[in-house]
This record gives C-alpha cells, sequence and structure tokens, in this order.
C-alpha cells in the first residue's frame, strides 16, 4: 500500500523519539507513528530505526547510513546535523556537504529520501540565539532537496511547533502531541491518505505565562540541561553512549492503533509486559 513495504529510519535523538514516552519508559517518536501510518495494519510491512540520541553527524553517516544503503528499503528518513551546528564554532556549511554526501549515496542507491529541516526556536527562550544558524541550515537542506530529488518535511514552518507546548522541558526535544503531528505531516509530503489534522491549532492556554515565570524556567533550564549539555560535550560524551538502536534491523511492525489517542489517557495493566524491541 502507497508503495512502501519498508522503511528505515536513521539520524539522532529526534528520530529515536524523545521525548515521547510509553508507559513502559521506552520512546515512540514521530518515526513509530509515521511506521504506523505506512503499515496500515499490515503484517508484511518492516521497519528499522537507527537512529540514537545524541549522534553527531559523522557518526550517523559512518555507523546508521552503511546499514541503510544495505537494506535498500522503500523509504528512508533522514534528519542529521542538529547536534552539530548548535555547537559553538561550528560550521554550518560544512554540515551540509556532508549531510549532502548522505543523500546523495541513497538517492544514488535509488532509494527515495525524506528529510527534515530546522524549527523555529523563536519562542524558546535562550534557544532563540539558534535562529541564524538553523536558518543558515535550512536553505542548504532545500538546495539539497532539490538537487537530489528528495523530499522535504518543512518543520520550521509548522504553526502547530512555533507554540511552546510543542516542546519538552529541555528545549530540544518535541512534546508527544508535537511528534503526532510531525508523523502526520510526513505521511502528507509522501502523499498518503492521513486521518487528523496537524494544523488543528493548540487549545487557549488558562493564563499567559508571566516574565518572572519565564525567567525562573531559564534559570532551572540552565542547572538542568545547558550546563549538563556543556559538560558532556567537553569531555567527548554523548546522551547516547552504551545506548543500541531500538530497532537495528528490518522486522515486522506491530502498530499500537492510537495514533490519534493522546498518550497521557492510555491506561497500563498493573501485569503489562515491556513492549519488546526488534534484535
Amino acid at each position: 500500500m502507497y508503495g512502501f513495504d519498508s522503511y528505515v529510519a536513521i539520524g539522532d535523538s529526534f528520530t529515536e523519539g524523545l521525548n515521547d514516552k510509553l508507559p513502559d519508559g521506552s520512546f515512540r517518536g514521530w518515526a513509530d507513528r509515521l511506521a504506523e501510518i505506512l503499515a496500515a495494519g499490515r503484517t508484511g510491512f518492516q521497519y528499522a530505526n537507527l537512529s540514537l540520541r545524541g549522534k553527531m553527524l559523522d557518526e550517523i553517516m559512518d555507523e546508521q547510513l552503511p546499514i541503510a544503503l544495505e537494506l535498500k528499503p522503500d523509504l528512508v528518513t533522514l534528519c542529521a546535523g542538529g547536534n552539530d551546528i548548535i555547537v559553538p564554532g561550528a560550521d554550518v556549511d560544512a554540515v551540509a556537504a556532508r549531510f549532502e554526501e548522505g543523500v546523495a549515496k541513497l538517492r544514488e542507491a535509488g532509494i527515495p529520501v525524506l528529510i527534515f529541516n530546522g524549527p523555529d526556536t523563536k519562542v524558546l527562550s535562550v534557544m532563540s540565539v539558534l535562529r541564524g544558524k538553523v536558518a543558515i541550515y535550512n536553505t542548504h537542506l532545500w538546495a539539497i532537496a532539490e538537487r537530489h530529488g528528495a523530499r522535504m518535511v518543512d518543520l520550521w514552518t509548522m504553526g502547530p511547533l512555533h507554540d511552546r507546548r510543542a516542546w519538552s522541558d529541555d528545549r530540544l526535544h518535541f512534546s508527544p502531541e508535537a511528534h503526532r503531528r510531525i508523523a502526520l505531516k510526513s505521511a502528507e509530503v509522501l502523499g498518503i491518505p492521513i486521518e487528523g489534522d496537524w494544523r488543528e491549532p493548540w487549545p487557549s492556554e488558562a493564563a499567559p505565562s508571566r516574565w518572572i515565570d519565564s525567567r525562573r524556567s531559564d534559570l532551572t533550564w540552565t542547572k538542568v540541561h545547558l550546563l549538563p549539555w556543556i559538560r558532556r560535550q567537553l569531555r567527548g560524551q554523548s546522551m547516547g553512549d552504551g545506548l543500541s538502536p531500538k530497532r537495528p534491523q528490518l522486522a515486522p511492525l506491530v502498530p499500537l492503533d492510537v495514533l490519534e489517542v493522546p498518550l497521557e489517557v492510555l491506561e497500563v495493566p498493573d501485569n503489562a509486559q515491556p513492549r519488546q524491541q526488534a534484535s
């Protein structure tokens, strides 16, 4: 159905699914949600997700890309470079050139590619300083997509992502609702009929945030998220050190069939077992 019988997702924490948690503590994310749409309940559909939090572009190109090329699925999604360009002094042009090498290899192998540009960080206090670098990188990505015939999911212009509720407390990863909308947008770009509207406005907020609350939030975020990230960078460490991809091989997908149900309303029986991952 829809011309996709197999799908491989490669990238970093965005594609791994942080912070779209399942009841067992694992992460779902937009890629799993997209795979469920593509599968449409078919037992023969196969899906692999090689992405891992903290991965830099070179690691994705050296570790994940060769596997995707070997598997040669009907679709590869690629989002990478975000961890690189937020590093102070990063050469955005060089990052884009390395990204293009990966897209070119996939397209030369005859694999359809779906890529993602960076979201607009204007609504995120402190993180908004990255807007210029993200915009430059996005311009490169649009050109890469055009040159190689890749499809683009334009996160920058997705209106619902301009709301603070689309973001987790760490201001780096999306909320479950944002992941749901990104999956719907991705399916739409692929020309797949979808149920639900990713453009639907957020509900009105009960009360606007105050300036003092925002400043307190900035201080908390700096202590809990920014400073630990800086320490990891200085030590050459990554959030993904010691972890493995959640779906390292193409395997049949067991859909959750709850794409339209908010995660917080799901009830987990006391005897529920953790979701088994492909080995």
